[in-house]
């Protein structure tokens, strides 16, 4: 049944775009000044941002009521289904190996690799990271990056602003690069030649940003003693990214980057060593255990409060860090290989799940229709109630993917299954870490699921096709710009993909407009787009769950808002140059894209 019907208009404010955009980036304003200035939990703040939202796109762009809840309601869906499946069982993954004490066997054996932290922060967050990024996008790297940092010995901030930062240059060719098949689907050009253009900017990032993470770490002293891993670091991975995705294989870029990356660092710590390692316990800054179950070892569980441990600035230490051994300890090769074990059996799932082609199928392309392999029970469903056009008259696609063996958290859950084997745990004590898990991110489920509510909202009422239009008025500026476009949509989001689909066919139009090229414009959406992944509410509230500061996202927010939009910025410097003859060679020439 149609609630009622709803025609977009990116102008319904006294017929003026500029008034218009004034009022729809109201509800962002209220969101991100709650988060940063007034400091108020996450989910409190996104439902008031939501409520704001509501008053807009009723008041404003005068959408049924219906309509609007309803279109919270698809987000609020797609916010649990695929994004918090996926955290749920990444976080479970954690839990497990924390109740057999082997995550604090990975930590020994990251630590002979290194015991610098400053290094360990460039292989997990960044190499490691890019890997799960490449695999299973969305909170996964992030998730997953920032607990394992936390075995390590890093505060529970540190790490979660080490996780989100790092989770910027491999975005953009994650999941298999989804963001750029997606991209090529809404503005009509080739996969290849979008992702060889991507590929000439976002490793130009990937260069700075392991020189970022170790500054994060350990300030200038860390950026002056570990600068040469870093590098080595940022520059094999930006080679290794452009060469797969201009000249081997697109979805493959980020695979192959962050191996070769994880293996330059490695055979480079063989013949180099800082002459001051550097470990937070060591500063007399490693807190308390708390909360460790039985058997656990020194491993902690994230979300767990306990000990009288602080942090920075007074917080409250709501997840224990390990402090760093006073003997280093022997592990058996067994224990560490079964610490290793999950983290194996997550690889192997994804990638036989999404590069075997006989396991992978052929996803429906539309609803009513049947997929093969593991996307054979895939449904794509009409969201019943909404019925919305553009200002052309041209209807929004309001489906929903229930994409029950296919989906990444679905895979996560498939490897934690095979890790229960792996370590020895039993049905009942799985169970319990489990239903350990739902708890602890039961703030966090409802923040992402409140935020994707307000992202659809905002979409479909037509408050971001505004704030889209009026960047895109800016003419030939809009080439420094354009990455501002992507940067928005993924900060409201959540997601590279999303914003490729919500602004790739405006980049087209902006750039045929203005004189430029389409592929670059195009390109530069997807690449702005990473950067605004680390202050995505989104992100941020997976990634305060994952150290256990659920609730705190604001903390976080402040912590790498800064780092956000400087590297924003110099993405803007990079395209615009890429526009002028400058650096317009470095721009695809293809027929559809030349100038």
């Amino acid at each position: 049944m149609i609630l009622a019907s709803h025609q977009q208009d990116p102008s319904p404010v006294a017929d003026s775009l500029w008034l218009s955009s004034a009022v729809a980036i109201l509800p962002l304003l209220t969101l991100f000044v709650l988060l940063g200035v007034v400091r108020m939990k996450a989910w409190l703040a996104s439902l008031i941002a939501f409520a704001v939202a509501v008053v807009v796109a009723v008041a404003a762009y005068r959408m049924p009521v219906g309509d609007a809840l309803n279109s919270g309601l698809l987000g609020a869906a797609f916010g649990f289904f695929p994004i918090m499946w996926i955290v749920i069982n990444a976080i479970w993954v954690y839990n497990l190996t924390v109740a057999t004490g082997h995550f604090d066997v990975l930590r020994r054996s990251f630590a002979s690799i290194s015991d610098d932290q400053r290094v360990q922060a460039i292989i997990i967050a960044f190499c490691f990271g890019a890997l799960m990024e490449a695999l299973a996008g969305f909170g996964t790297p992030v998730a997953m990056s920032s607990v394992m940092l936390i075995a390590l010995g890093f505060r529970p901030l540190k790490a979660a602003a080490v996780a989100l930062v790092a989770n910027t240059a491999p975005v953009a060719f994650g999941a298999i690069a989804v963001p750029i098949t997606t991209l090529a689907g809404v503005t009509g050009l080739s996969v290849e030649d979008l992702g060889a253009m991507v590929g000439r900017q976002t490793p130009v990032l990937a260069v700075f940003v392991p020189l970022a993470l170790v500054f994060i770490v350990d300030g200038r002293r860390g950026l002056r003693q570990t600068w040469p891993p870093a590098l080595v670091c940022g520059v094999s991975f930006a080679v290794f990214q452009y060469l797969s995705s201009n000249f081997w294989s697109v979805p493959l870029a980020d695979i192959v980057a962050a191996l070769a990356s994880a293996l330059a660092v490695l055979a480079f710590t063989r013949v180099w060593h800082a002459a001051e390692p550097y470990q937070e316990g060591d500063a007399g800054q490693a807190r308390p255990d708390a909360g460790v179950e039985p058997g656990a070892g020194s491993a902690g569980r994230p979300g767990v409060s306990g000990g009288s441990g602080s942090e920075d600035a007074g917080e409250p230490a709501p997840a224990r860090a390990v402090a760093v051994a006073a003997r280093p300890l022997r592990d058996a090769p067994l224990d560490v290989f079964r610490a290793y074990a999950p983290y194996l059996a997550v690889i192997v799932v994804f990638v036989l799940a999404t590069r075997v082609p006989a396991i992978t199928g052929k996803a429906p392309a539309g609803p009513g229709e049947s997929g093969t392999g593991l996307e054979a029970v895939t449904q794509i469903v009409t969201w019943p109630g909404l019925h919305i056009t553009t200002a052309n008259g041209d209807p929004v696609a309001t489906t929903f993917r229930l994409n029950y063996l296919s989906a990444a958290g679905t895979l996560l859950l498939v490897a934690g299954l095979i890790s229960t084997v792996l370590l020895g745990i039993g049905p009942r004590r799985a169970l319990r870490a489990y239903g350990h898990t739902l708890n602890q991110l039961k703030f966090t489920v409802l923040t992402v699921m409140l935020v994707l509510g307000l992202g659809y909202l905002m979409n479909e009422s037509g408050q971001t096709a505004t704030l889209g239009l009026w960047v895109a008025g800016a003419g030939g500026a809009f080439a420094f710009l354009s990455p501002i476009l992507g940067w928005l949509g993924v900060a409201v989001t959540g997601s590279d993909t999303s914003s490729n689909s919500l602004f790739g066919a405006l980049q087209i139009t902006a750039a045929h407009q203005a004189g430029l090229s389409p592929v670059l414009m195009a390109a530069a959406n997807s690449s702005g787009g990473v950067l605004g992944k680390m202050i995505s509410p989104q992100n941020l509230a997976i990634a305060a769950a994952a150290v256990g500061y659920g609730g705190r996202e604001g903390i976080l927010f402040r912590r790498v808002v800064v780092w956000s939009v400087v590297f924003m910025l110099f993405m803007c410097a990079l395209v615009y140059l890429q526009s002028t003859p400058v650096l317009d060679w470095m721009v695809v020439d293809t027929p559809a894209g030349g100038r």
